[in-house]
């Protein structure tokens, strides 16, 4: 029979090497866990008052969510479960912005955003102070396109592991380019060139259009795996959240029309476990204009396993006194 001490450091080393050996999160896996009304701020602030979220992101070091609309009125901290934790105001006043048209928004930590404009295509980094305004033409930001219409930037993720940015373009055409670093500055610069581009005129991984995208590097669980270099891929017109490889293969796919079929869902994040948030534009909930919806997956987290071992351990100092009684 195998000794209990040799049955922990078994199992220790199947769930390190399982962890090692991912190449996917598997979207397949994964359920609707919760749906949470998001506050149209009309008590607190009534220039964000019936924020359309559009863009949404998790800030690890603070473990809540920040998210934008596309009203571009300002940016709202919620914590995991929705509720209104804080807000800032965005004042676009010489940014040449004539819609405010906020769609892309990721966090970099220590408090440090970055939105970006859609039409302008540009990314603005700042400072998040609650109840402050930040002057975004004062804001160091960096150009990933010429300035189009209600066609560009949809969303911008940023890798900690890496440096890397990665932002999405609505269609016309649509596209998904990969950034080794961008340099923000409040000085006219250069469009930011990617490192690597996937375009396409009518659509791009099989999907009519793009609306955001998201990093896994920041799961713990996917730590040193192939899947942590993997993306997800959020499309409206196609009502669909994929995965991909750096390499553009669609790896798996979450289909939201059967959950969300009257729904605008136009932003995802990830959280340190492996959770998946999405924001929507319309609710069908009563007073909400827009919600937060959370995707989980069955599958044990990273703390289970370290329970489950620690009662093995324990089982195993039990054995060992038994064993010395006899």
């Amino acid at each position: 029979m195998m000794k209990v001490s040799h049955l922990v450091f078994t199992i220790a080393a199947l769930f390190s090497a399982s962890v090692h050996a991912a190449t996917s999160l598997n979207l397949a896996n994964y359920s609707l866990s919760a749906t949470y009304g998001l506050d149209v701020l009309n008590g607190l602030n009534p220039g964000i008052s019936g924020l359309e979220a559009s863009a949404v992101t998790y800030a690890k070091d603070r473990n809540s969510l920040f998210y934008v609309g596309d009203e571009g009125k300002g940016v709202v901290e919620i914590s995991l479960t929705g509720a209104t934790l804080g807000y800032m105001n965005f004042n676009w006043a010489g940014t040449g912005s004539t819609n405010n048209d906020a769609e892309g928004l990721t966090y970099l930590g220590g408090g440090q955003l970055v939105v970006a404009e859609e039409r302008l295509q540009n990314a603005y980094r700042f400072n998040y102070s609650n109840g402050a305004t930040v002057n975004l033409n004062t804001t160091p930001y960096a150009s990933l396109g010429p300035t189009v219409g209600n066609v560009g930037i949809e969303g911008i993720s940023y890798d900690a592991s890496t440096g890397n940015y990665v932002s999405v373009k609505q269609d016309n055409p649509a596209q998904l380019n990969i950034y080794n670093s961008l340099t923000f500055s409040t000085a006219a610069a250069a469009d930011v060139v990617p490192n690597t581009q996937f375009s396409g005129a009518a659509s791009v991984f099989g999907q009519l259009s793009l609306s955001d995208v998201q990093t896994l590097s920041s799961i713990d669980a996917l730590t040193g795996s192939a899947a942590a270099n993997n993306l997800l891929v959020l499309s409206h017109d196609s009502k669909s959240l994929i995965e991909i490889d750096r390499l553009g293969n669609t790896l798996s796919s979450f289909n939201l029309a059967t959950l969300f079929p009257n729904n605008a869902v136009e932003g995802v994040t990830v959280d340190y476990l492996g959770n998946i948030y999405l924001v929507a534009e319309q609710s069908s909930l009563a007073g909400a204009t827009s919600q937060l919806i959370v995707l989980t997956t069955p599958v044990p987290e990273p703390e289970t396993y370290a329970m489950l071992l620690a009662g093995l351990g324990l089982m195993g100092v039990v054995a060992r006194r038994k064993n010395k009684q006899v």
